[in-house]
């Protein structure tokens, strides 16, 4: 099974897991709030008996247990008003208030709202159910409102670490990759290393032997070639030396290289502008990112037709633009095109962009982006780097 397969895979037991979480806590914590204010309005309604009973208390009546049970009441908030709208008497409320008129007037404001929201038990204080009354108002509990909360606080608690989990599922995916592409571009440049150097003695040789042979300087100029990738193979997974160098030098460099390399049908524009541009760049890896984007050029023009580098300078940063008249990018397919292993072409690892964006990014500190790109007109990749 591949790698990715196995995240998307862990990914999405993780979310089950995490939604099959919620919903139990949300309906475990709804049957005991359910049960919890089921018995907090049972309370009350004792706790509004007593109060009838404590005021139509006489000289003869046994207040013992109905101050017992109205003491007892130290988590519900509640607060009595009478027939006039008025509150009487308040506990287990808080109150800000500097004086006990200002704290009768507030608690009746709040006992209003306690009556309007349906949380009130009305009581009559003569025995006949007729005459004078008051309405007991209470509030829910500190902790029935903390476990109506908490679910919400656990949901957000397990999307934290669900979030963190894939985090670090790519982050290990990541460098996995990383360490993959580094030994194997260190690998190649090893292997490359013993042929070139039989080439390049190979080379001398023929050169004393046949000084005036026409091919020895183009076999002379393959080898330097193949010497120049293995050197930029070895770069990868290192941190480049990155020195101030002539942009405008570089992007020469590869419309020489391209020109010697493409057909003629292919033609090769640069707009510079008429001073020189210097970037913190190292230039061995920086014209493989530029080599790469105009080979894709060329063959997304299929050999015939105009690349363009455009070099341009802000005041902060440099800018790179590489315009071709290929047949474009689909819109669904530009975000994808710096991913290891995405192509469109039937041939080809899909490897060119990602490395261009790793060199751009990673090592320069710049930004590698599509511009714009239009199906069957075209598509101009921008770099960006710090002046």
């Amino acid at each position: 099974m591949q790698w990715t397969d196995r995240i998307r895979q862990v990914k999405i037991i993780l979310m089950v897991a995490a939604v099959f979480i919620a919903v139990a806590s949300l309906f475990i914590s709804q049957y005991l709030v359910r049960d919890l204010f089921v018995e907090e309005r049972h309370k009350m309604e004792i706790w509004a008996e007593a109060m009838r009973s404590f005021n139509n208390a006489d000289e003869n009546t046994d207040l013992n247990l109905v101050l017992k049970v109205i003491d007892d009441n130290n988590t519900i908030p509640v607060i009595v008003i009478d027939s006039t709208g008025n509150a009487t008497t308040f506990r287990n409320v808080k109150l800000k208030a500097t004086n006990y008129e200002d704290s009768l007037r507030m608690a009746t404001e709040m006992g209003k709202r306690m009556l309007r929201a349906g949380n009130a038990i009305k009581i009559y204080l003569d025995e006949e159910g007729k005459g004078d009354f008051i309405n007991v108002c209470y509030d829910d509990s500190v902790m029935i409102k903390r476990l109506s909360w908490w679910p919400y606080i656990q949901l957000g608690i397990v999307m934290v670490f669900v979030v963190i989990a894939i985090f670090a599922l790519l982050t290990s995916k990541r460098a996995e990759q990383n360490k993959v592409w580094v030994g194997l571009s260190k690998e190649t440049a090893h292997q490359l290393g013993t042929p070139i150097s039989s080439l390049m003695a190979w080379t001398e040789i023929l050169k004393e032997n046949y000084p005036d042979d026409d091919l020895l300087p183009e076999m002379d100029q393959d080898v330097k070639r193949l010497q120049l990738i293995a050197d930029r193979f070895s770069k990868i997974g290192s941190l480049p030396e990155l020195i101030p160098t002539s942009l405008t030098e570089v992007m020469r460099h590869v419309v020489e290289y391209m020109n010697r390399r493409t057909s003629a049908k292919v033609k090769m524009l640069t707009e510079f502008p008429s001073e020189d541009v210097m970037a913190d760049i190292n230039a061995s890896l920086f014209e493989w990112v530029i080599e790469n984007l105009c080979k894709n050029a060329v063959d997304a023009m299929g050999g015939e037709g105009t690349i363009t580098i455009r070099v341009a300078q802000e005041t902060a940063k440099v800018i790179i633009d590489v315009t071709d008249t290929g047949k474009g990018i689909r819109k669904k397919d530009i975000r994808n095109v710096f991913t290891p292993g995405f192509t469109t072409k039937k041939r080809g690892w899909g490897l060119g962009l990602s490395l261009a964006k790793r060199i751009v990014e990673e090592y320069h500190k710049g930004k590698i982006y599509v511009k714009n790109s239009e199906v069957g007109k075209g598509t101009t990749f921008r770099i960006e780097l710090r002046k």
